[in-house]
């Protein structure tokens, strides 16, 4: 596979280079694709966490009867409150 850098892509990977971290472009390219890699993960998994966390939270919701706007939030600032107290 051949690819294209711009020209700031390019600078980024001399800096690399030049700092003496890194052997060669390959190697650069080879940490970034590593890194993408591990944060495509995290991420999907972040976005699976939080599915659940809504479905628990509706599940919840469906078990408790409803309230207010106004007592929902006066709720909050007084757990808030406590928190703080600790």
């Amino acid at each position: 596979m051949s690819i294209s850098l711009n020209s700031d892509q390019e600078r980024l990977i001399q800096a690399k280079l030049q700092s003496g971290k890194y052997r060669s472009a390959e190697e650069v390219l080879e940490v970034a694709l590593r890194l993408l890699d591990e944060y495509d993960r995290a991420d999907a998994e972040w976005v699976k966490e939080v599915r659940e966390k809504i479905d628990a939270a509706l599940e919840a919701s469906t078990q408790t009867p409803p309230i207010d706007g106004e007592t929902f939030v006066n709720q909050i600032l007084e757990r808030f409150q406590q928190g703080n107290r600790a």
